[in-house]
Formats: C-alpha cells, structure tokens, sequence
C-alpha cells in the first residue's frame, strides 16, 4: 500500500485533533429545524426518446415496448396485432426530485433522470411527460425536457473508451409543481423545533438563549430534541420572528467521544473526545506468499508412455519483527494517533487495534462500525 494513502485516516484524524477543544458558538439555524418544515421526495417513471441508438435491448426490457404501446395508444395511435417494435432510440427511466417546503404550483425543479434498463446512454435523449407523485400516490409535479449527461463515451471494433458516468442524467428546471403540499406551520400559538442530534445539554442551553433573547418562558424544552417555543398568531410576524430566531447564537454541549470505523474502506475517524488509559499495543505483520508453477514430464521416445503435468509449490512465510509500545493514561487524540502512526499502522490494522482497546476498556470512547 502506497505510504500516502497507507496514513491518509491518520492524517485526517490528527487534523480534527488539532481543532480547539472548546465548541464555537453556532446559528441555531445550523443546530435545528423547525418542525413540519421539510421536504418531500417525488417519483415517476417515464420515456427517454431521441437517442441515437443507445437505448434499450427491447428484447431484454420488454417493459419498455410496453410503455411505448401505451404512450401511442393514448394518443390515439393503434398497432397491428402482432408487431414487434424493435426500439432502439428508446429507454425507460426513473425521475426522481425533492419538493422544498411551501412549494408552490408552477414553481419549477431540478430532475435527475436515471435509466433502469439495459441503455448505453442518455445523452441527447429528451424526457417525455412524466408525472411526479409522492407517497400518498397523488401526482404533485410533472417533468419534461432535453437531458443532460455529464459525460461521453464511444465505441468502435470492440474497443470502448467512457469519460464519467452515462445512464443518469439530469434537467435544470425540468419539472412544474402543480400541487402544495398542506403545513401545519402557521396554526396553532407554538413553533417545535428539533435538534439535529439529540442532546440534552444542547436542548437546555438553546432554550436559555431563546428566552434571553425574547423573554422568560418563550422556550421550553419537550425532551433531548424537541423545544417548544410560543410564536405570534399572524403569519407576517411569524415569519419576521422564525428569521429572528434562527440567527441567535447557542454553543452546543461538547459531544461525546467517538470512533467510527468503516470496515470496507479502512476509514477511521475520531473526534476529539477521545482518551486512553494506560495500555500496551503490540504490533507485527506476518506475510504468506504461496508460488505454485506446472512442472510437465515428457516420456521418452516410442517408450508409449504419456505427458504428466505436475503442480510444484513454494511456500514463503516473512514475519517482520513486532512492536510493542505503550501509551500512558489520559493520551489524547493527537497522542494515539502520532503513537499508532509510529508503529506503522495501517487503516484496516487500525480496525482489529481499537476495536481490542475497547474490549480491553482502555478506549474511552463510543465505537461504531459502519
């Protein structure tokens, strides 16, 4: 493994311990959101046309043909009994988009287009009327336009040659809302607002600012998320006050410590929470390396004999010396990781290390694996 990317995680990890232990002060803003203000994701399934020749195997994608018998028939065309329709400027695709909070028909939206059959390509296709629906399965959008593909491809003699992706594409402004979505957001005397990582600490401190800004008993704490807070009756005002409010100022609670490990890419990360106690690490690679080469055996002359084919294999085992060092109690982030980096750790090294230290309990810390 190449030596910069052998320590990238540890790289990255002693960059977040070299950020000061206190927590700056933040916008309640990049803290909370408030209660039913949220989007909604759309779906729809429809027809890219217009390719050139990059469409789907109608043999292999028979949905396709399908929809467009269907397609033709709403729009008063009738095929012989019997035809098969050999496309290939057509392809079948998923429209997906999210609806922003207040939405209103005629607002448009970004589309991303996504092929789900066997296409080469989306590039100069255009996107037919695709309706929009939610969960509920009420349509509240339509998508329509030409596509665009961030990428190129060719091909020739067997030889292919593809720059970036090909089968997803999207379209700015691609599609019309033509239905609001109902909110509860202007009824009732009290807004909620959630925290985005529960913790009580930071719930107490938002409500001690909320009711220093606007007065005594604005705010209250519902739990380690949710804080109430009493908000005037009229929209404009409302409006005037939600603005205010989300600028002020809170300092959230410092978080617990915390190691993630990603077991497919050997990702560590550790926030700057995280101590020891006292404990020894012992570290050595044992390497395998098995060479199997064909070993033939002819006969001799007119002797009637036949060809054997033999397997001979050479067996190399390298262990390199192992290490065994020791961190004292109460190491910070910066001193496990410069102590791991010294032993030559690698990321999935680093995964088998940790996850032994927390059994042992000499990491103070939370570990996950993902």
């Amino acid at each position: 493994m190449p030596v910069f990317r052998k320590f990238l995680p540890l790289a990255f990890a002693a960059l977040c311990a070299g950020l000061s232990g206190a927590a700056n002060a933040e916008r309640l803003k990049d803290l909370a959101s408030i209660q039913g203000v949220r989007q909604n994701q759309l779906i729809g399934y429809g027809l890219v046309v217009g390719l050139d020749g990059s469409g789907d195997q109608t043999t292999q994608t028979p949905f396709t043909v399908q929809s467009v018998i269907s397609m033709l028939q709403n729009m008063g065309v009738n095929l012989p009994q019997g035809v098969s329709l050999q496309l290939k400027n057509v392809a079948a695709v998923v429209v997906t988009t999210s609806l922003p909070p207040f939405a209103q028909p005629g607002q448009t939206l970004d589309v991303t287009v996504s092929s789900m059959g066997n296409a080469k390509s989306l590039r100069g296709g255009t996107l037919l009327m695709t309706p929009l629906k939610g969960a509920d399965g009420q349509i509240y959008g339509i998508a329509q336009g030409n596509v665009v593909v961030g990428g190129v491809g060719a091909a020739a003699n067997g030889s292919k040659a593809q720059i970036n992706h090909l089968s997803v594409g999207r379209i700015s402004a691609g599609a019309t809302v033509e239905r609001a979505v109902p909110t509860a957001f202007g009824q009732g005397d009290s807004v909620f607002l959630e925290l985005n990582d529960t913790d009580f600490s930071t719930a107490s401190r938002v409500v001690d600012a909320i009711n220093r800004q606007f007065g005594a008993n604005t705010a209250a704490a519902q739990d380690g998320r949710v804080i109430r807070v009493r908000a005037p009756a009229s929209s404009d005002e409302r409006v005037s006050f939600l603005g205010a409010l989300e600028s002020i100022n809170v300092t959230p609670a410092q978080i617990g410590a915390k190691v993630i490990l990603n077991a497919r890419t050997g990702s560590v990360v550790m926030n700057q929470s995280v101590t020891l106690d006292s404990c020894a690490v012992s570290h050595g690679n044992l390497q395998v390396v098995i060479n199997t080469e064909p070993v033939i055996s002819q006969p001799a002359p007119f002797s009637g004999g036949q060809t054997v084919v033999a397997q001979t294999s050479q067996i190399e085992i390298k262990k390199e010396p192992g290490q065994v060092l020791l961190l004292k109690g109460g190491a910070n982030l910066a001193d496990v990781v410069k102590a791991l980096n010294a032993i030559g750790a690698t990321p999935q090294d680093l995964l088998a290390i940790l996850q032994a230290m927390k059994a042992a309990g000499s990491l103070r810390a939370e570990l996950e694996v993902i």
